[in-house]
C-alpha cells in the first residue's frame, strides 16, 4: 500500500528470515538487523534490483511489544497502553545489487495513547482485529482513534516504511521521483 503511492514499479518478495530477538539485543539494533537481513536476503536472488527491506518492533517502557497474534494478547496491550507512551521503531534498508551500496535508516515515532475504557478496547478490538500489527493497533485504519498526539519525523513509518527516507535513498541510487 506504501510502495504503491510512490507510483513506481514494484514487486514483493517474502525474505524467510528468522525474526527472533537476539538475548538483550537493543530494539534500535534489532529492527535495523532484521531489515538488512531481509534485504540481503532477497538481494541475494535479485541482481540488478534495488531492494527494500524493512522491519518495525513497538516499545512500551523499555519493553519490547510483539505481534499479539489473538484478542486477549491484544486487549492486555491496549490496556498496558492506555494513558502512556510508546515508541515504534522502523528500520529501513536499501541495497543496490547493481553496486553493492548500502543505505540504512532506523525512525522513532512517539505515540501518546489516550486513556483507553475497556468498552473501547473491546469495540476497537472486534472492528480491526489487529493481532498481526505490533503494539495491537494499526494507525492506517482505526487504530488513529486511540491516540492523543504522535511524534515522527515521517508518519508513514509509523504504518511500517518510512517513505521520506525512502525516496531519498531511491534518488540517491539514481530512481527519478516526482
Amino acid at each position: 500500500m506504501l510502495l504503491e503511492r510512490l507510483e513506481i514499479p514494484f514487486e514483493t518478495v517474502a525474505p524467510g528470515v528468522d525474526e527472533a530477538r537476539g538475548f538483550k539485543e537493543p530494539v534500535e539494533q534489532l529492527v535495523q538487523r532484521l531489515s538488512r537481513a531481509k534485504a540481503e536476503a532477497v538481494a541475494a536472488k535479485h541482481p540488478g534490483a534495488l531492494i527494500i527491506g524493512s522491519d518495525q518492533a513497538a516499545e512500551r517502557e523499555g519493553e519490547i511489544l510483539g505481534k499479539p497474534g489473538d484478542h486477549a494478547t491484544a486487549t492486555a496491550q491496549l490496556k498496558a497502553a492506555s494513558g502512556k507512551y510508546m515508541k515504534f521503531h522502523t528500520g529501513l534498508c536499501v541495497i543496490d545489487t547493481r553496486d553493492g551500496r548500502i543505505q540504512e535508516y532506523t525512525d522513532v515515532t512517539r505515540v501518546a495513547f489516550r486513556k483507553l475504557t475497556d468498552a473501547e478496547i473491546e469495540r476497537y478490538l472486534q472492528a480491526e482485529k489487529p493481532y498481526d500489527s505490533a503494539g495491537s493497533f494499526k494507525s492506517e485504519g482505526l487504530g488513529i482513534t486511540l491516540f492523543d498526539a504522535m511524534e515522527s519525523n515521517d508518519p508513514s513509518a509509523l504504518i511500517g516504511l518510512p517513505l521520506i527516507m525512502l525516496c531519498k535513498f531511491l534518488r540517491n541510487a539514481g530512481l527519478e521521483l516526482p
